[in-house]
């Protein structure tokens, strides 16, 4: 039995399953649709993606990246300040090539979902309404007209795979679509402010860092609902609940 690879369960909820099996990555999912997303925007994606090995609907069979991830949500990133400008850099790639050809959530979309994800949280004593009330006026800057660009959709810091200083590739792209460039920025650093100055630096033009503050605002009062619903913990040290807290 010592040549059986070990199954490995990555993430499992009510949406979705990524298993690992020695270096292939299978995820079950059984929206189709999304599924095909994932595979035609890393067709289209200029940047290093998973090798797609196979494909037997509900399961996408991935090559597994080389390297490790650029770091986790609530925990410290061991990656330098140039694998970090780097993958500022990759996501400049991303934005500069050419629009998908599905379209993202529009300004009106995201505004009645912020109010909707707010009333909850406040209803249903998740947060303090202080809190909520804080970040939803933090969240206003990011709620503007945007140029849309190839967005990543989900860029969070565990979707990044570097390799040194050197990015090798970039997962999960079942939420690419035209969207706000500051929005990738936002996730990408998400828990991560100390290197917000190097993925600006890699990306190389003048961003607005109020709109990627914004969007941190914006992104964790949205997702606390999901992840709550799905088994995670919003407020465990350093993820969602406490990026809305540095936010007062």
């Amino acid at each position: 039995m010592a040549d059986v690879a070990e199954v490995e369960i990555v993430v499992a909820h009510h949406a979705c399953a990524t298993l690992r099996v020695g270096d292939v990555f299978l995820k079950v999912d059984g929206d189709q649709a999304r599924t095909d997303a994932e595979v035609e925007a890393m067709a289209l994606a200029p940047v290093p993606t998973p090798e797609v090995l196979w494909r037997n609907p509900p399961v996408l069979a991935l090559a597994a990246l080389p390297g490790t991830a650029l770091g986790r949500l609530g925990e410290p990133s061991t990656a330098s300040p140039a694998a970090w400008a780097a993958a500022g850099a990759a996501v400049r790639t991303l934005h500069d090539a050419p629009l998908p050809p599905w379209p993202g959530r529009s300004v009106d979309e995201l505004a009645a979902r912020l109010d909707g994800e707010c009333e909850w949280l406040v209803a249903n004593d998740v947060l303090p309404a202080d809190l909520v009330t804080r970040n939803r006026q933090v969240a206003e800057a990011a709620l503007r007209p945007w140029t849309p660009v190839f967005t990543h959709g989900d860029l969070q810091v565990a979707h990044v795979f570097v390799d040194g200083d050197e990015v090798t590739g970039v997962l999960d792209w079942t939420e690419a679509s035209r969207g706000d460039a500051l929005f990738d920025l936002a996730v990408l650093t998400l828990g991560h402010e100390e290197h917000l100055g190097d993925v600006v630096a890699g990306y190389g033009t003048d961003v607005d860092l109020g709109v990627i503050r914004a969007w941190w605002s914006l992104r964790s009062l949205l997702a606390i609902r999901w992840l709550v619903e799905h088994g995670f913990d919003p407020a465990a040290p350093g993820c969602e609940v406490d990026v809305l807290r540095s936010q007062m």
